[in-house]
């Protein structure tokens, strides 16, 4: 769990980062391409879907690992598997970002979730034996 925990805390802080995006604070230069300092409104609303995106992938990484049992058997495992393809793409899209702060923040917090979502996926810390 204490992989599960570690990805909540991640994600807790980069869901209030993104509310503050979806707000309009001026931080558009470390997300989206960094393109601008407050974000424009399509942008914004980006932002809180991927709140709660965020919190999904929390639920399904819990699932996994077995601390709570909200999906069908075997969907957390392949969800797992996803989120860590998805986390290896966002390390590749924020490193290839024209905003310099975004790849200097983003590709290390990106980094984290991918290793952390790695564990999860592999069973490491899961209350029972991985399926």
């Amino acid at each position: 769990m204490p992989f599960a925990l570690a990805l909540t805390v991640v994600l807790a802080l980069l869901a209030a980062f993104q509310i503050a995006l979806a707000l309009g604070a001026p931080l558009g230069r470390f997300a989206w391409g960094g393109q601008h300092r407050v974000l424009p409104p399509r942008l914004r609303v980006g932002s809180a879907v991927s709140v709660l995106i965020y919190v999904l992938i929390d639920l399904i990484a819990w699932d996994r690992v077995g601390a709570i049992a909200l999906f069908p058997a075997g969907f957390a495992e392949v969800a797992m598997w996803v989120i860590f393809a998805y986390f290896m793409l966002g390390i590749l899209m924020n490193a290839v970002s024209r905003s310099k702060p975004e790849r200097f923040t983003m590709v290390p917090v990106t980094i984290v979730l991918a290793v952390l979502s790695l564990f999860i996926a592999l069973g490491y810390g899961a209350l029972a034996v991985p399926a």
